[in-house]
This record gives C-alpha cells, sequence and structure tokens, in this order.
C-alpha cells in the first residue's frame, strides 16, 4: 500500500513538472510572420521614434550627441524585482543584433524571447509591443538595419533567486502577458490610432498602470497611476479624472513639454516628450483623444 502511494505521488509530481515545464516553454511567432510584409526603414524611424526605443537603449553619456542614435544600451531601471540595465541593441554583430534574423528580432520584441529561446524579462515592455502591426515590426527592424554598431557590451542584470530563474518567466507570462485590447468597442480611426499608439507602440500602460505584486499589470486600474519603481514620487494619473485636462492641453504638452500649469514635464517624461514632439500632429491629437475617451 505504501509502495502505491509513494508511486502515485512520484507520478503526480512528474505530471506536475512536464505541465510547469510546458507552460513556461517559448511561445514565438509562426515563421510566416513577416511573409506578407516588406519593411520601409523611413517608415520604420517614426515607429522607432513612437516606440521610445532609443529611450532605454542609448547610453546615457550619448543621450544628447547629434546623429543617429547609437543603441549601445547602459541605462538602469530599478524595480522591486531587481536592478536591469537596457541591452545593447546597435547592429554591432557581436554585442549587438546584427547577427540577428529579422525574425528574431520581431520575437524579442513582441514575444520577449531571446534568439536563443530564453524569456526576456518584462522591464522590455513587450507585453505591450506584442499588439504591434507586423508592418511597423518590418519597418522598425529595416530602419533599425540602418543604425550604427556599438561594440560596448551589454551589462548583466542584478536580479537575485528566485527572480534570475529564467523559465519562471515563462509561468509570468502565462498569467500576465495578454494582446487584448484594453479600450475596446466600436472606435473611429483616430481612436483606434490613439489606442494604438497609447496601449502598443508607447507602451503608456507600462508607466501609468499600478502592478500587482507579481508584477502583472493592474489593468481594471488602466493608467490610473503608479509607484516610481526607483522610488522617486509617483506616476501620476493620466485618466480623465485623475488628469483633468483637455485634448488640447494634452496635444501642447506632447509637443512642448508645458503643463497647462506652465510647470514643465520631469523624469523620465523629459524622454517621452522627446519622442511625441517629433511625431505628426494628428498622431498627437489621436493619444489625446484617447486619453480623453478613457473611462
Amino acid at each position: 500500500m505504501r509502495l502505491g502511494a509513494l508511486k502515485t505521488v512520484a507520478a503526480l509530481a512528474v505530471t506536475g513538472a512536464a505541465a510547469g515545464w510546458w507552460l513556461t516553454a517559448s511561445d514565438p511567432l509562426p515563421d510566416d510572420h513577416l511573409s506578407a510584409v516588406v519593411g520601409d526603414a523611413a517608415a520604420g524611424e517614426q515607429v522607432f521614434i513612437a516606440a521610445g526605443c532609443a529611450s532605454c537603449h542609448t547610453a546615457p553619456e550619448a543621450e544628447d550627441s547629434e546623429g543617429p542614435p547609437i543603441l549601445a544600451g547602459g541605462q538602469h531601471f530599478e524595480t522591486d524585482f531587481g536592478t536591469f540595465f537596457a541591452p545593447n541593441i546597435s547592429t554591432d554583430p557581436v554585442h549587438g543584433i546584427g547577427a540577428w534574423s529579422d525574425m528574431e528580432l520581431v520575437n524579442a520584441i513582441q514575444r520577449g524571447i531571446s534568439p536563443e529561446g530564453a524569456h526576456y524579462y518584462p522591464a522590455f515592455p513587450y507585453t505591450s509591443y506584442t499588439r504591434a502591426t507586423a508592418q511597423d515590426m518590418a519597418d522598425l527592424v529595416a530602419y533599425m538595419r540602418t543604425l550604427p554598431a556599438d561594440a560596448t557590451p551589454s551589462q548583466p542584470h542584478e536580479v537575485g533567486f528566485p527572480f534570475n530563474i529564467r523559465r519562471s518567466l515563462g509561468g509570468w507570462k502565462w498569467l500576465f502577458a495578454d494582446d487584448d485590447w484594453v479600450m475596446t468597442g466600436d472606435l473611429d480611426p483616430q481612436l483606434e490610432r490613439g489606442r494604438y499608439l497609447v496601449e502598443a507602440l508607447g507602451h503608456c500602460g507600462e508607466c501609468h498602470t499600478p502592478r500587482n505584486a507579481l508584477g502583472g499589470l493592474d489593468r481594471g486600474n488602466w493608467l490610473a497611476g503608479a509607484e516610481n519603481p526607483d522610488g522617486d514620487g509617483r506616476i501620476p494619473d493620466v485618466t480623465p479624472d485623475g488628469l483633468g485636462w483637455s485634448a488640447p492641453d494634452i496635444v501642447a504638452y506632447l509637443e512642448s513639454g508645458f503643463t497647462p500649469e506652465f510647470d514643465t514635464a520631469g523624469g523620465s517624461m523629459v524622454a517621452v516628450i522627446k519622442n511625441t514632439s517629433r511625431l505628426p500632429a494628428e498622431d498627437r491629437a489621436a493619444i489625446a483623444a484617447y486619453l480623453t475617451a478613457l473611462p
């Protein structure tokens, strides 16, 4: 009887381990994901700006330099789970992404998967980028191929046990990675564009939405403000009730960085404004339309 019970427990343990291994496996995009699109580097520059790639991946000492962005990485982000360093994503074939295929790069951006199949930490906002279109991803990749190489090695993250177990991130993705839209319903073209910029490329929810104890976004409090991970103040509520700005106020802020009270953007919003000020005027208007239409 005792031997039979042990066999049952062992069988359950093996079954549970197999299920856990399956649930935490990487989930790449289909191989033909980019087969129907052709990348355009000029269009990809606008995707690059809207997605804020340079804000994180430009080396701190090169932030104000002129010319094409040098995506050597090095920016650090402190969280409750450890300190994360943005990697080198320049075209260097050794330390950057120069040797990656287009699909390897898109899987990293939209699925959070390395070329070797390892999970990336969600400090990289692939949970938002997963909603981006295949065309925009092809354009982005085409543009990134035009940027200069840099041989600076990426810095390792400073993450302790158990968060340093990469495989466990597959379980995190199963729980919290979701490509559904937050704003749903019958949207006009401007609201659809605003939703796309806010919820996908601009990944605004990654900072402005509170997170649960495991780091998943609390979508029930979408854009309602959150604790600043580095402990410096609070990231503001940008819902209509929390912000209280008109659409023209928001448009002006996204272009100039000046609030209706004649204050200026600070902290990480400085880099965001640097990007939104370079978007077409209709994109800033679409973002404002989305924010003012939130419940």
